[in-house]
């Protein structure tokens, strides 16, 4: 089973309570059980039940901090699309894990198309990125060529789920 085909599931089976409770997490995951029970109306015990419901079946898939890059002295954002040598793929799976495990990879996008990878960096300034890219990328035997573009601003939106 390929990477992409073994995270493939079915649509989750949602009602209109977990809709509401999902809508909520995700615009506060710190919110009380009991502040969430009343915004969707259910008992306390019952709202509970359903949050932990959702992650059994992996619907929430975990609850983080957003952090603000900048706070932390990463002031510089970048995407940086790869492509992999045609006689490399075997070494996909082996650069994805590399790129995961770098600290300053925010996201790691793997593609079908003309780039394989899109890394979502943050660095402290533009030398960090050239040391980033020189390292990780471009002397890395898999590497074929990459391509920098500055992140000016960046929006993300929770996943909407239809009703």
């Amino acid at each position: 089973m390929s990477e992409g085909s073994k995270n493939l599931r079915p649509e989750a089976d949602l009602d209109d309570v977990d809709r509401k409770i999902v809508d909520e997490l995700q615009a506060n995951g710190r919110i009380t059980n009991a502040e969430l029970a009343e915004r969707v109306g259910v008992a306390a015990s019952t709202c509970i039940a359903r949050v932990r419901s959702l992650v059994a079946r992996r619907i929430i898939t975990g609850f983080t901090a957003s952090v603000d890059p900048r706070a932390m002295g990463l002031g510089l954002e970048v995407l940086v699309s790869v492509t992999v040598r045609s006689g490399a793929r075997q070494r996909i799976a082996e650069l994805s894990d590399e790129l995961r495990s770098l600290p300053e990879v925010m996201q790691l996008f793997f593609l079908g198309g003309v780039e394989d990878f899109i890394i979502h960096l943050a660095a402290r300034d533009s030398d960090h990125v050239r040391d980033f890219v020189m390292e990780h990328l471009s002397a890395h035997p898999a590497v074929s060529s990459t391509r920098t573009s500055i992140v000016f601003s960046h929006h993300q939106n929770p996943v909407r789920v239809e009703r």
